[in-house]
């Protein structure tokens, strides 16, 4: 255990996000995402799984460590529902308050589209898979650059 990280940011991801640079990208990805296969074209070559996890806690445990590029318009990505993209279920809610209180301030989730989310996610740099069973609970986060001291 290390004291001040957050008990879910296991080996496997802290060396992910780690090893990210500026403007890489990660994915956190509910359980019915087709992790497994779409993770095999990213950085890391398979999923890393935080199982039994919901979309909100994997995302604030992600963002207590990562911070979100500011030089971005929309770091902070959604899958949109399909056939109604206006449309942002609960999941996504919990979500984006967790972003909300991670940077400070409201920090919108944009929606992408559903298939072009599954192609920007085979191109992330790591693809975390949580237990979060609600549809819809998958989301893009581009990495920004720690301020200076």
């Amino acid at each position: 255990m290390l004291w001040g990280i957050d008990p879910l940011l296991d080996a496997d991801l802290l060396y992910a996000l780690r090893r990210m640079g500026h403007g890489d990208e990660i994915a956190i990805v509910d359980a019915n995402f087709p992790a497994a296969s779409t993770a095999t074209q990213t950085v890391t070559g398979q999923p890393i799984v935080m199982g039994g996890v919901s979309a909100a806690r994997a995302v604030e445990a992600v963002l207590s460590v990562m911070p979100l590029d500011t030089f971005v318009p929309d770091p902070a990505l959604r899958m949109e529902v399909a056939g109604d993209p206006v449309a942002v279920p609960a999941v996504q809610q919990e979500v984006q308050a967790a972003i909300d209180r991670a940077v400070g301030r409201r920090q919108p989730l944009v929606g992408i589209e559903r298939f072009a989310f599954y192609d920007r996610a085979a191109e992330a740099f790591a693809i975390v898979v949580t237990g979060e069973r609600r549809h819809y609970g998958c989301f893009l986060f581009k990495k920004g650059v720690l301020p200076e001291e």
